[in-house]
């Protein structure tokens, strides 16, 4: 079945993984980060030893099921194609820097959508950096910005990480070996089944509808072609109404809880950054797992430089902390990024700019 072929079959799978991230948020996920591959990917970091932030440390699930449902449904209808050789390290440096803008944001994209149907006006001051990274990429490409070609490779070769997920799934589940917060956002989660359930049907439903949130406004900008944004528009719309009838939409700035920031510059830039690698890259965090689900060892190795980039964030300080309140004063704290924080994102938007712009397909060098 092929979901891409109307939007309103996009539509409708964007309603479906909508569902799934509102019952993630009632089964016992942070409500405003319900799906947030940034955060995921940082947790299941922060467990495997990656990085030492307590508070962060859980071998999610939603992570590996987002893998192999994308794995089983290409391999299911004949979709599945083993394939590698397209610039890695670049890959794997705008991984890196694809997690430093996330961290700084304190979301991925998927998560920036989330926060916006809650109300979190950060996130749709965010949606600005977001939208003007990608149309940096967009520049890009239009004067030749190519990582070059991927070539077959055996057919192994693209199950790779899907096994390694499996593995890490096996090993939080079925031994002690793997760290898990007892406070914080990593302490919070829905039960094991019902996220590796949760992750499977949004894996397959992201596959088969191509759902990207980069690839959406960069087609839009690029080709005027709304055909991936019905996809976004749908799991919005989802989400929206689900806030409002469960008391979980308020909208405001500086609010408790949300695990965000107010530091609206750095919201842009850290977005921005986020914008312009995941177009470099052919796809956001999401996308990235997907195609890496159906054999891209390209998009495996930009997911293995996003876990490295959340373990760089949280072992030199570069990750912003949200707005809380002080247990003992009972005062806002308001959300900060850190110096260390602002300098690595500065890097990352230098980096890829370079990247862009002299990474070019043959006949326009």
């Amino acid at each position: 079945m092929n979901l891409s072929d109307s939007k309103m079959k996009l539509g409708i799978a964007g309603i479906l993984c909508g569902v799934v991230a509102a019952a993630l948020a009632l089964l016992g996920n942070p409500a405003n980060m319900a799906f947030c591959i940034a955060c995921f990917i940082r947790d299941t970091a922060g467990a495997m030893g990656m990085h030492q932030a307590e508070v962060v440390q859980y071998a999610r699930p939603e992570i590996v099921g987002l893998v192999v449902g994308a794995f089983i449904i290409s391999v299911a209808t004949k979709e599945y194609r083993s394939t590698a050789g397209s610039s890695p390290m670049i890959r794997f440096i705008l991984g890196v820097c694809i997690m430093i803008g996330a961290l700084i944001f304190l979301g991925c994209p998927l998560r920036m959508v989330i926060r916006m149907s809650a109300g979190d006006l950060n996130a749709w001051v965010a949606l600005i950096g977001f939208i003007l990274g990608i149309a940096t990429g967009v520049f890009a490409l239009k004067n030749g910005f190519s990582l070059g070609r991927a070539y077959a490779t055996q057919k192994i070769n693209g199950a790779v990480l899907p096994a390694i997920t499996v593995g890490i799934l096996l090993v939080a589940t079925c031994t002690t070996l793997m760290k898990v917060s007892e406070a914080g956002p990593g302490s919070m989660h829905a039960p094991v089944i019902a996220s590796l359930i949760a992750g499977l049907i949004f894996g397959a439903l992201a596959q088969k509808s191509r759902m990207c949130f980069a690839g959406s406004i960069r087609d839009v900008i690029l080709m005027k072609n709304f055909d991936l944004f019905s996809v976004i528009a749908g799991l919005f719309v989802v989400l929206l109404v689900f806030n409002v009838a469960t008391g979980r939409f308020v909208a405001g700035f500086n609010t408790p809880g949300v695990i965000a920031h107010s530091n609206h510059l750095w919201n842009i830039l850290g977005m921005y950054t986020v914008g312009l690698a995941a177009t470099l890259a052919g796809g956001c965090p999401l996308r990235q797992l997907i195609l890496a689900g159906q054999g891209s060892s390209d998009a495996a190795v930009t997911v293995v430089g996003m876990f490295v980039g959340a373990a760089l964030c949280h072992n030199f300080g570069l990750a912003s902390s949200g707005t809380s309140v002080n247990p003992e004063t009972k005062e806002l704290v308001a959300g900060a990024v850190t110096p260390a924080g602002k300098v690595a994102c500065i890097i990352c938007i230098v980096v890829c700019l370079i990247i862009a712009f002299t990474c070019k397909r043959e006949n326009t060098k």
